[in-house]
């Protein structure tokens, strides 16, 4: 193998680097952050699961830097191509897993933190993540709607869970804004505050009017090709993390409210746990929906498979928050169950990915051909 061999292969590998790796960065994230978490409430695994968050805190450091750099560079070296992946309906919102991944990292960063670093340390990384992290989700979020309402060439077969990217990044925020206020003044309390309810309210609006779309697409279209199954259950990350700011934002804000703080925790509590129960819905249609396609063989592997983790961690987070609010051993024993599944698919889903790294599997140009819009695509099936 010559340096010249060599050279060929890492652009090769960079001009077709795929836009959804960052999604290992949020699926190996969100596992941290339920490690953290201590599901079930047993204290003589408390050790155990701190260890455990500390070490998939250094994975998803580990791939943040190292996914980061090529995700990057790809940009400044072969912008034709990332733009061309950008435009296409099938993995354009993809790319939102960049600034989504930076943003899970700061939401893990406040959660597992604090076991290995100083507060003083943990501050600064959430502040730059999120400094970063919240206006590049606004404006990739902003551009890939642009390229949608620009293109006349979309058609109904285009949608799918894919499309909620996008709009859980901006329902994470919040997540990442509230930690920050215990350590602002008044009017800056207040900002975050107007802040988090603002990006929530973006994302969730937006989830919603892909929800419809992706309904329509379900109901009267045939089922998308088996390498789209895993977004199918995207739709657990905006209901998932949507249930979890809602909680969050009502708790942080509790000083501003003031004598309303118990009203808006109440209302914010009731308004998660009915989203929470749709995610259990899809959840369950969802499993379904798996079984059909696991029927007619094995799914093919793509990136797309890290669709498994972190929309299932986020629900996971969801259920064992409102456990404890409701106070409830029952819901938490379902969310120590949740976990264990979510563990189980993480490893399924890593190790998939390494074997795919080794032998080049991953590799392959991540556009595939987007389908045409044809007369009729919008009433007939197929």
């Amino acid at each position: 193998m010559t340096d010249l061999g060599g050279v060929a292969r890492a652009r090769f590998c960079l001009r077709c680097f795929h836009p959804g790796w960052f999604a290992a960065v949020m699926g190996t994230g969100i596992v941290g952050i339920a490690f953290a978490a201590n599901p079930g409430n047993w204290h003589p695994l408390l050790g155990d699961a701190q260890e455990a968050a500390r070490v998939m805190a250094v994975i998803t450091a580990v791939l943040f830097v190292g996914l980061g750099v090529p995700y990057i560079l790809r940009w400044v070296r072969y912008p034709k191509d990332a733009a061309a992946d950008f435009r296409n309906p099938l993995v354009g919102p993809l790319f939102a897993t960049g600034p989504a991944g930076m943003l899970v990292a700061a939401v893990m960063a406040n959660s597992v933190g604090p076991l290995m670093l100083s507060h003083a340390v943990v501050y600064d990384i959430v502040f730059w993540l999120a400094w970063v992290g919240v206006p590049l989700t606004f404006v990739v979020s902003v551009a890939f709607v642009y390229t949608l309402m620009s293109s006349r060439s979309t058609a109904m077969q285009s949608v799918n869970g894919s499309w909620f990217i996008p709009p859980v990044a901006t329902i994470v925020v919040p997540l990442v804004l509230t930690p920050l206020m215990q350590h602002a003044d008044t009017a800056t309390d207040r900002l975050l505050l107007l802040t988090s309810y603002a990006f929530w309210g973006m994302g969730f609006i937006l989830f919603l009017l892909v929800l419809s779309l992706l309904h329509d697409r379900l109901v009267l279209h045939p089922l998308p090709l088996a390498a789209m199954a895993p977004s199918s259950v995207i739709t657990l990350g905006p209901v998932g993390v949507g249930a979890l700011a809602l909680i969050r934002i009502a708790a942080a804000g509790a000083p501003v409210f003031g004598p309303l703080a118990p009203t808006v925790g109440l209302i914010s509590l009731i308004a998660a746990s009915m989203l929470w129960g749709f995610g259990l819905w899809w959840f369950a249609a969802a499993a379904v929906v798996m079984v059909r396609y696991l029927a007619g063989g094995p799914l093919p592997y793509g990136m797309g498979w890290w669709a498994f983790t972190f929309p299932l961690g986020a629900f996971t987070m969801a259920t064992l928050t409102l456990a404890r609010a409701w106070r409830l051993s029952s819901v938490e024993d379902l969310a120590v169950a949740l976990v264990v599944l979510l563990v189980l698919l993480w490893l399924m889903v890593a190790l998939r990915t390494l074997w795919a790294t080794a032998t080049g599997e991953v590799w392959a140009p991540a556009r595939p051909p987007a389908p045409q819009l044809t007369p009729g695509a919008g009433t007939t099936p197929g």
